[in-house]
């Protein structure tokens, strides 16, 4: 069975990492479901409509190996007002299983308390300005591990961070096979990844 991981889109999200993640995680042969906080299409920060699979309210229950937040800074905002959600991740975590979350989307992660004494990264002056009780910020790194929790910088680091979930969540041989049909330059592969 594939491993299962929920995309939850809302109004505001940075598509180019939405669509890095479903896309690449979906060549992998994972089960991407991706749920938008109310029926219809999202429109994405930059115009572009993104049509999920389902809602929220269909999939509160569900059981998923991975969530992973896009960011995008409206789109993060909205995802970190939506109560659905905050029971999705502190459930998730509590069952001992995985949440990520990429550019702004690690705020929401920060609200739920789910960074304290972690180390995380995100897109920057996302995370600085909140009191999260022994946070280490890692700006340098594509990709930071740190237990349960995996964050990323930003629409650059979108396909390093969709890579990284392929490899975690399959192996590495998946990861490979991936990449090289995307055609990604040598130069490119392996970009610094935190696991404190």
């Amino acid at each position: 069975m594939p491993p299962r991981v929920l995309v939850p889109l809302a109004t505001g999200c940075e598509e180019m990492e939405a669509v890095t993640i479903i896309d690449l995680l979906r060549r992998a042969g994972i089960e991407v479901t991706v749920a938008g906080l109310e029926a219809g299409p999202v429109l994405a920060s930059r115009g572009v409509r993104l049509l999920p699979d389902t809602t929220l309210d269909t999939v509160v229950e569900a059981s998923f190996d991975l969530i992973v937040l896009p960011g995008g800074a409206e789109g993060a905002r909205r995802l970190g007002q939506d109560p659905r959600l905050a029971v999705l991740l502190t459930r998730q975590i509590a069952q001992g299983r995985q949440v990520a979350a990429i550019c702004a989307a690690p705020s929401v992660l920060a609200q739920q308390g789910l960074l304290n004494g972690r180390w995380a990264t995100a897109y920057p002056g996302f995370l600085e300005p909140l009191d999260i009780p022994g946070l280490v910020l890692d700006t340098s790194a594509a990709v930071v591990v740190d237990g349960p929790i995996i964050t990323s910088r930003g629409p650059g680091t979108a396909m390093d961070f969709a890579l990284f979930l392929i490899e975690h969540l399959t192996d590495p041989a998946t990861r490979t096979q991936v990449e090289d049909g995307l055609q990604r330059p040598a130069a490119h592969r392996g970009l610094p990844i935190t696991l404190p």
